[in-house]
């Protein structure tokens, strides 16, 4: 189980915590992380974008961009445990615009194409994907359609053995850099929930159009497009799945995306408290370090005792996952839990570190910033309180 698989390698010492995952020399992850990351994480951050083509290639050839993926499209062919472990240690990342870009490549473009797509579709899209040869970028929210997904408008019309695509995509993660996009759109008149499908849409094509780079308070190193698409022609063929399933694929697709989210926050939230021990420990007010005062260690032992309960309930609905059961609830709980408390505590650390909390010089105020946007993101709060009500039949029919 790759909750209590733990080991450090002969050769080089490993992080607290690292999972060893078959397929790869488990210092490989820290090492690309420490080497060719982080010490690039302030120029990406404040250049708006990272090099999203060669790190993917890096971590491509590590085998981690598929470890629950199939194996002869270059996966691991491991379960969804192990892509959690992962989305844990990217967490050492210091800064969450690049955790964000990959788990996009790995859980939220992608999960629908490995369990639905044809063997073609695969081969195209998926096998590159994995190996890092390409960025996939996941479009479904709108200018008009984030959360309510059934509200997008963006049109696939059928014309022989193609689709022409109209319409637009909003804050598309990875979008100016891209080869290929999962794309939800509208391929009939039918209702909501059964008029959609998902299609691999190469960014390539004539008529996609890249509008601009969105200019976002927090994940700065993670580009984020707005794309419209102006009669673009795409084969019949790309549509992963059947046609029509497509509402219900990307629902799929968002509870490993919202796991995944949670399992990614919860290690830098413990850097972040660490951090902010290892300086309030240090930083005196009233001839005393500021982590004496009870207030601080008390409210700081409060917060990782939430981290732990979130942690529990993240490996109990991962457990239950890759054992089948639908986790819909789970999922959206701990994603409810992960934001909230990742604000919470975000505020909380900030404070004790004063002046320095407010300067761009510190992990806390970054994650401060970048955090928020998981009680956005992949499903608002308010969102998984309905999701959450309408399994505990409160929700008003």
């Amino acid at each position: 189980n790759v909750f209590h698989s733990k080991a450090v390698s002969p050769t080089s010492a490993v992080p607290r915590g690292f999972r060893v995952l078959p397929g790869f020399q488990n210092e490989s992850a820290f090492k690309i992380i420490d080497q060719e990351i982080n010490p690039h994480v302030d120029q990406w951050e404040a250049e708006g974008k990272f090099p999203a083509h060669r790190i993917f290639k890096i971590l491509g050839n590590a085998g981690i961009l598929g470890v629950n993926k199939p194996v002869e499209y270059g996966g691991l062919g491991l379960d969804f445990s192990y892509s959690v472990a992962v989305s844990e240690e990217l967490g050492n990342i210091r800064c969450g615009g690049i955790p964000m870009a990959i788990g996009v490549q790995t859980d939220m473009a992608t999960p629908a194409l490995a369990r639905f797509g044809s063997h073609e579709l695969k081969t195209e899209f998926l096998l590159p994907s994995i190996l890092g040869d390409k960025v996939a970028c996941l479009g479904v929210s709108e200018v008009g359609a984030g959360s309510d997904v059934s509200s997008i408008m963006t049109k696939a019309v059928r014309q022989g053995d193609e689709y022409v695509i109209n319409g637009g995509k909003m804050w598309t993660t990875n979008g100016t850099q891209a080869d290929w996009m999962c794309l939800l759109a509208n391929t009939s008149d039918g209702p909501p929930h059964r008029n959609k499908s998902l299609i691999c849409l190469p960014m390539d094509l004539p008529g996609v159009h890249i509008a601009r780079q969105i200019d976002k308070m927090g994940m700065r190193s993670s580009d984020t497009a707005e794309v419209f698409f102006d009669d673009v022609r795409v084969p019949s063929k790309n549509v992963i799945g059947k046609e029509g399933m497509g509402f219900t694929y990307q629902m799929l697709q968002f509870q490993e995306e919202r796991l995944w989210a949670v399992a990614n926050t919860l290690t830098t939230m413990d850097i972040v408290i660490q951090e902010t021990i290892d300086y309030t420990r240090q930083r005196k007010i009233f001839k005393m370090p500021v982590l004496h005062h009870q207030t601080v260690h008390f409210r700081l032992a409060e917060l990782q005792t939430e981290v732990e309960l979130l942690r529990s309930l993240l490996h109990r609905a991962t457990a239950l996952f890759i054992k089948g059961n639908d986790v819909t609830k789970l999922a959206s709980m701990a994603k409810l839990k992960a934001g909230r408390l990742a604000r919470e505590l975000g505020d909380s650390c900030l404070q004790y570190w004063g002046g320095m909390g407010f300067t761009n010089d510190v992990l806390v105020s970054r994650f401060y910033r970048d955090s928020r946007l998981i009680s956005i993101g992949g499903g608002a709060d308010e969102v998984m309180l309905g999701i959450i009500c309408k399994y505990m039949d409160t929700l008003p029919k």
